[in-house]
Formats: C-alpha cells, structure tokens, sequence
C-alpha cells in the first residue's frame, strides 16, 4: 500500500455527522438485496458495514477486510452493539495476499487509491463477484484527480468490469461496475 489511513484519523470522517451526505440506504439500496453476501473493503471503523449488516437482514452477511486489526475490532464492538453482530464477519487480509469471500455486492469506499497493485485486487474481486453482482467504488475527490480515477475505472474494465452507473456520491467521484 502506498498509504494507509490511521485507525486514530477515522474520527475526521466516520461519525454521524457523515450520515448527512453518504447516506448508506440511498447510496446502495439499489443494489443490496436482503440476504446478500457484501464484501466492504477496507471498511474503517465500520461506517459502511453496520447499517449494510441491517440491509442484508438476518439471512445475509457483511464481510468486513481490511489491513489493520484495530479497525476491524472496532467494527466487531461496533457491530455488536448495534445488534447485528452475528451478521457482521471481520476478515483481516494482507497486502498481496488476498482471499475474499464470493460477494453480492463489493463496496470501495475511499480506498482503492491506498491500494498498491490494484490490477490483482480488481482481478480477484472480479472472480469472487457472484453473477449479477456489483462493485461500488467511490474515491475522495481531494486525494483522487479525474485523470487518476478514470485510469482506475480502466483497471476495472480491463479486469473484466463493465461501467454501469455514475452515481453523485458528496465530496467524490464514483462508479458502479457490473
């Protein structure tokens, strides 16, 4: 990874406050079905994860991956005390050795840009997508370019995506693939 969000920075962007303008049940309830498998990569704190876990209901399953234990133990606390505990699976992988579980739905949420060798993490969650499923990927306008984001929405077509929506997400630039 050429960097890594700090567990201590997650306060600046994980808090109720962001519900206001990245609101979880707009952004992806038109791709989230009650008992789908989500993988949410590099899930922070777990922003994302605990409202997905109550999108997929008690048939479904969030897979929550990220590179650093202190996120995903905030998440497990986070999600057990939100009553979906049970819903919620944290999967600590290591840069180049990548293991995903088969998802539904693959979030990317102000991560692929921190990720080294993005070309082998599209290609893996593209074998890991069950069919008619769908990737979400929104990078932070103030670290992502234009130019830098569409040469990732490349990577992604190159590795077997095609471009299926542009989504308006605040303060970012965002594609859903299929």
């Amino acid at each position: 990874m050429a960097h890594r969000c700090p567990p201590w920075l997650c306060f600046t962007f994980d808090n109720r406050f962001r519900r206001r303008f990245h609101d979880p049940v707009k952004l992806f309830s038109p791709y989230i079905r009650e008992g789908a498998a989500v993988l949410d990569i590099g899930p922070g704190k777990g922003f994302f994860s605990i409202p997905l876990a109550r999108m997929v209901g008690a048939s479904g399953r969030v897979f929550a991956a990220d590179v650093e234990p202190a996120m995903l133990r905030a998440i497990e606390k986070r999600a057990e005390k939100a009553g979906v505990g049970g819903r919620v699976t944290s999967l600590l992988v290591r840069p180049g050795a990548l293991e995903y579980p088969a998802a539904d739905f693959v979030l990317l949420f102000w991560v692929l840009h921190e990720m080294a060798g993005q070309e082998d993490v599209l290609r893996e969650i593209r074998a890991k997508l069950r069919p008619g499923g769908h990737v979400f990927i929104a990078e932070p306008r103030l670290h992502v370019g234009e130019r830098a984001f569409e040469e990732s929405v490349k990577r992604c077509e190159a590795a077997g995506f095609a471009d299926e929506a542009r989504p308006s997400v605040a303060l970012s630039r965002a594609v859903v693939l299929r």
